[in-house]
């Protein structure tokens, strides 16, 4: 199979490239970034340089890639967040999600794709009543705080746009690994190591985690296992509160243990980061196991992260 991936230099795109190949598939990728098109062709990919909000550039590379599946890996999070101002920092990302998904369908419906295969969100989107792990037919929040709202309603458009034209949308959750915002030396990572990141209130707000080698094998498996119109959360089996995961990732990046605000000066920042913090609700993955025949290289993110500190620890130079 040919597959078109747009947004291929990103965190799951450089772990994707390489697992498709392996399983003896061939790959064109996009990056907005000249210097980056050296590095998908170095892992034996043909790269195309192109703006996901570019429409007639889209259109072109997906008709002379002339592919058979097309994945939408488009994101805009290669800085750092601003928790303040949490609308702000995700804006790019949610034209990617809107006006980029539009551009991207249209470029495969021209061409003729039928598979296609987009990165979703989880977690955010789902209402914050009842039972603290959710599936993928559970109520979306009516009234999402003020800045999670655009992005909801970007995953939204995403996901309608994507499973209305036959398209699969894969749900992940927290990334971490090589390349994501929680790695060594990372913005996640090294706010954990600086007590920056504290617990805000009861800290009951369950998040669910996804490798970003793990997003690759669901990206691999809704390709090969076609499965059309449908959505699937793409997350490890171990859905954690913020009270148990961020002392516990605190332990193992060698951090002392997180701080602790009260909910009240948490709303501080923001309703949005009480909600995080407090009232998110975590994510099953059985859907993807059953229907894709997915499972998780990282079962949890407790070993993933343990790993990770290893490799770290590894890396450092030896002392003379």
């Amino acid at each position: 199979m040919h597959v078109f991936i747009a947004g291929a230099t990103g965190a799951v795109g450089r772990s994707l490239v390489p697992l498709l190949v392996r399983h003896g598939h061939t790959v064109t990728g996009t990056t907005r970034s000249p210097a980056k098109a050296a590095e998908l062709r170095a892992l034996v990919a043909e790269a195309v340089v192109v703006d996901g909000l570019d429409r007639a550039g889209m259109i072109d590379a997906v008709a002379a890639a002339a592919p058979d599946a097309v994945v939408h890996q488009m994101t805009a999070l290669g800085g750092e967040i601003d928790l303040r101002r949490f609308a702000r920092s995700f804006a790019p990302t949610d034209r990617l999600r809107t006006e980029g998904t539009d551009h991207l369908l249209e470029a495969a419906r021209r061409a003729g794709v039928e598979r296609v295969v987009a990165q979703s969100f989880t977690g955010h989107q789902y209402a914050r009543v009842g039972d603290w792990l959710r599936t993928e037919d559970d109520p979306w929040d009516p009234e999402p705080p003020a800045q999670l709202r655009d992005a909801v309603r970007a995953i939204g458009h995403l996901e309608r746009a994507v499973t209305g034209a036959g398209g699969v949308a894969l749900r992940y959750g927290g990334f971490y690994g090589p390349g994501s915002g929680m790695a060594p030396g990372a913005e996640q990572w090294e706010l954990i190591r600086a007590r920056k990141m504290p617990i805000v209130g009861d800290g009951g707000g369950v998040w669910s985690f996804t490798h970003v080698e793990d997003a690759a094998g669901s990206v691999l498996a809704a390709l090969e296992r076609w499965t059309p119109g449908e959505v699937y959360n793409v997350v490890d089996d171990d859905p954690a509160p913020v009270r148990e995961w961020l002392p516990e990732a605190a332990r193992i990046i060698g951090a002392r243990p997180p701080r602790h605000l009260p909910r009240w000066v948490g709303r501080l920042l923001g309703e949005h980061v009480v909600v995080m913090m407090c009232e998110l609700r975590g994510s099953s993955n059985a859907k993807g196991k059953a229907r894709l025949g997915w499972e998780p290289l990282h079962p949890s993110w407790r070993d993933g992260l343990a790993q990770l500190a290893r490799d770290e620890r590894a890396a450092r130079p030896v002392s003379a």
